[in-house]
């Protein structure tokens, strides 16, 4: 249904160097870079990262964020870990959410600028 989806940062070079570190575990990739966007993806751009002068306040209450699927539960972990080291903060470590599904691994990160971002397997290993 979605083709793509675009955030707007204060901070481009900033926001490049956290989605670089962050989504390289994933398998995804910059794969157009230019002075006031980047697009993320694997064989297609699907986040656009955008330089804005007003980018949307970060609201943890919204309920906004955005899941990113994953290969393996061993490429989420490497997620989180990237986040954390690329300047993110955490909102929910790597693991089961049973809760959610019975394969459902997951872990939750917030970006520099506030946005909520979701790392997703759900093999059984």
């Amino acid at each position: 249904m979605l083709d793509h989806i675009s955030i707007g940062v204060r901070d481009l070079a900033r926001a490049r160097g956290f989605y670089d570190a962050a989504l390289k575990p994933l398998g995804y990739s910059c794969l157009s870079a230019g002075d006031t966007s980047l697009g993320y993806g694997g064989d297609a751009a699907e986040i656009w990262v955008l330089a804005v002068k007003k980018p949307v306040p970060a609201d943890t209450d919204s309920g906004l964020h955005v899941c990113v699927s994953a290969p393996t539960r061993q490429s989420v972990d490497a997620f989180h870990a990237a986040a954390l080291a690329a300047g993110g903060s955490d909102n929910g470590k790597p693991g089961l959410r049973a809760d959610y599904g019975a394969n459902y691994y997951a872990a939750f990160v917030v970006d520099p600028d506030g946005y909520r971002l979701e790392a997703y397997c759900g093999t059984a290993v």
